[in-house]
């Protein structure tokens, strides 16, 4: 019998493999696999539910990770899903499995840091599960929310000339982390060194304590916007665009000129010799929102210092243009995370 790599697959088409054969059986799951969250049909709305898992040497460095940080992020990635289906999240339930080397005040840290992050957000983590594990630190959160059954939002509803929208600026994450890493490396080699990171501190945060987009979500509620589909941006923008088009079937064309990335960003960026653009491209970790809307919605939208138009949607699903500032077309390639490949 062969074996087959995970590598070879990679972490979407992996998904995709394991689960074709998946049955649905209770008629009241809306959406199962394929989503930001799976959407229970509820009497009067819809129940979402999520789950993300922060392992230890995969999702973060406990060299330079605040434990703190950790438990608020953990949190927080589990948030951005919901909102991401255009609802409001109301529980999580935590599960930890820790190694021998932790002692009860780690543990304590990061539950103060999920409990701040319960406290912005007023959410309930009403229950969970802590075991051990043989070697690093394991956390894994189960998020729910609601939406009412008119304003959910999936993927897959984007529509030719759709407008392209996304929230907060890019590549900010993905700063924070070769900051961090680097100065890892500095630390490794000199462990007398006293780093000042104190010049970095948007980007590190943006890295280390994220936030979801709630405050977006209230506003479009507010201006009676429904986004025709949406997604949060937790594997890069390129990545994420490119699983509206697949879910959507249809292609996309987005402006390199249009890229919303901080100064500070684009600084180091420089620094270590890459294009902001890739930042922003493929970065990841940035929990912004990814949506598309009606161009009749423009006007609601233009003046709102947040959200930035990238571009729009085609009707072509084999079209997935960047246009550079030169004027060259590049075809969009998911290069973000991916769990498996073996340069991560």
């Amino acid at each position: 019998m062969s074996k087959t790599p995970l590598s070879s697959l990679g972490e979407f088409k992996l998904i995709d493999h394991l689960t074709r054969n998946v049955k649905l059986y209770n008629n009241r799951t809306i959406k199962g696999i394929g989503d930001d969250t799976a959407a229970i049909e509820g009497d009067n709305d819809i129940t979402l539910l999520t789950k993300d898992l922060l392992i230890e040497g995969v999702h973060f460095n406990i060299m330079y990770t605040p434990l703190k940080h950790l438990g608020y992020k953990s949190i927080v990635v589990n948030l951005s899903d919901i909102y991401a289906m255009n609802g409001h999240p109301t529980h999580v339930i935590a599960g930890i499995a820790v190694s021998s080397r932790y002692t009860v005040e780690a543990l304590e840290e990061i539950y103060e840091g999920m409990m701040l992050a319960c406290e912005k957000y007023k959410i309930d983590l009403v229950g969970g599960d802590t075991t051990s594990s043989a070697s690093g630190l394991f956390i894994s959160v189960t998020a729910l929310g609601k939406v009412s059954k008119d304003r959910i939002t999936y993927r897959s509803g984007a529509r030719p000339n759709d407008l392209i929208c996304v929230t907060g600026n890019l590549g900010g994450a993905y700063a924070g982390l070769l900051i961090l890493e680097r100065e890892k490396e500095v630390f490794k080699a000199n462990p007398q060194s006293q780093p000042d990171l104190s010049q970095f501190a948007y980007v590190l945060e943006r890295q280390l304590k994220p936030e979801a987009r709630k405050d977006i979500v209230d506003l479009l509620m507010e201006k009676n916007i429904i986004p025709t589909s949406m997604i949060d941006i937790s594997d890069g923008l390129a990545s994420e665009i490119l699983h509206i088009c697949k879910s959507s079937n249809r292609g996309t064309v987005i402006y390199e000129e249009k890229l919303p990335i901080d100064v500070q960003t684009a600084t180091i960026a420089h620094e270590f010799k890459i294009d902001p653009t890739t930042f922003a491209l493929n970065g990841g970790e940035e929990y912004e929102l990814l949506f598309t809307i009606d161009q009749k919605d423009y006007d609601k939208i233009k003046g709102v210092e947040e959200i930035t138009v990238i571009g729009h949607i085609t009707e072509n699903p084999s079209q997935t243009d960047l246009i550079s500032t030169s004027g060259n077309v590049i075809t969009l390639r998911a290069q973000g995370w991916d769990s498996f490949r073996k340069d991560n």
